[in-house]
């Protein structure tokens, strides 16, 4: 069972409100249209004909089917990743409010994005999201629509609210480039910008063909990605997006025999493999950057692996490895690392 909001609260009140008033518009619009001319009522349907074109659209997220009748105006995004890639496809004047960042905004996204109301800094409450009003809230992680936090998906479709959760966290077992451009499309879709989100799945395309053409030929260089842990290594796994982008960049994952997108493994092992990069996962709450070098470089039993003894780590922020506009940025600036001498 899911936490609701009491009966008479304010953000209840609100819609409650709100579906008065637009039963009131529309009982005046009917009958202002039963006064007018049929010229005017040809008009008024050749309007709402246009302002419809593409729709509805239905989209089966993650098994929840969404019919939309009309593009969302009014959309909450929980966790940075899905706010980024609205901006980027020009759609923040259906933005709201956002919450739960967890790295540095990219930085032509940035203004826009401090423009828009936040609403927390972590996932927000259920009564949060309401006083905001969406018609739509977009969820980054699965925590986003926690039953336990009373912000499931039943939840917001009881209070009238369409909701729609990153394929990331839908169940499949790997994640990979075609996820983060299908995800683009489809929001695309939903808010009647296709045209847009074929552009930029153009670009993003673009930057990772030309990273990838640029280290083409060079030797794959051994990469251990190092999230976090003191007792065991957190590492991500052969199942993750963060192997597919050092793969693109001219790398390999050290562990990318882990199944599974992310997993412990004993510094033993990593000593083993002989990493000559770390690329070190930044996001809040896991330590810093600077933390986790100084842990990695204290550490007496890895004095003698390659990546270590040259001191050569890349720092990738964690939503650069999440499904959004954020993974083909994020191939070249791990092929700079890997191989600077092809971008000298």
């Amino acid at each position: 069972m899911y936490d609701r909001p009491p009966l008479f609260s304010p953000a209840r009140r609100r819609l409650a409100l709100r579906a008065t008033a637009a039963a009131v518009a529309l009982s005046a619009a009917l009958l202002a249209a039963g006064c007018g001319s049929s010229q005017d009522t040809a008009q008024n349907a050749k309007s709402t004909a246009s302002s419809a074109a593409g729709f509805p659209v239905t989209i089966d997220n993650c098994g929840v089917k969404t019919t939309y009748d009309k593009p969302p105006a009014r959309v909450v995004t929980i966790h940075q990743h899905p706010a980024e890639l609205m901006l980027a496809l020009g759609l923040k004047d259906r933005m709201v409010g956002t919450a739960f960042p967890d790295s540095a905004v990219l930085p032509k996204l940035r203004k826009s994005y401090e423009a828009i109301p936040e609403l927390a800094k972590k996932e927000p409450s259920f009564e949060t999201v309401l006083e905001a009003e969406p018609d739509l809230v977009y969820g980054g992680y699965g925590s986003a629509f926690a039953k336990n936090e009373g912000r499931s998906r039943e939840a917001f479709a009881d209070a009238g609210i369409d909701t729609h959760l990153n394929r990331e966290y839908c169940g499949k077992k790997r994640v990979t480039m075609k996820d983060t451009y299908d995800e683009i499309r489809t929001i695309g879709r939903i808010f009647g910008v296709s045209d847009r989100a074929d552009e930029l799945v153009a670009d993003l395309r673009r930057r990772v063909g030309k990273a990838t053409s640029a280290v083409k030929g060079e030797p794959s260089v051994p990469v251990f990605v190092y999230d976090s842990g003191d007792k065991a290594a957190f590492t991500a796994g052969g199942m993750s997006l963060g192997t597919e982008l050092i793969q693109l960049a001219g790398g390999r994952n050290v562990f990318a025999d882990l199944d599974d997108v992310f997993g412990d493994v004993s510094w033993e092992q990593v000593v083993e493999r002989k990493p000559e990069v770390i690329a070190i996962y930044d996001y809040a709450g896991a330590g810093s950057v600077e933390q986790k070098k100084k842990f990695l470089l204290s550490q007496p039993a890895l004095k003698d692996v390659p990546a270590i003894k040259n001191k050569r780590f890349v720092v990738l922020p964690l939503t650069a490895t999440l499904v959004g506009i954020r993974p083909a940025y994020a191939v070249e600036g791990l092929a700079r690392h890997i191989h600077p001498e092809s971008f000298a």
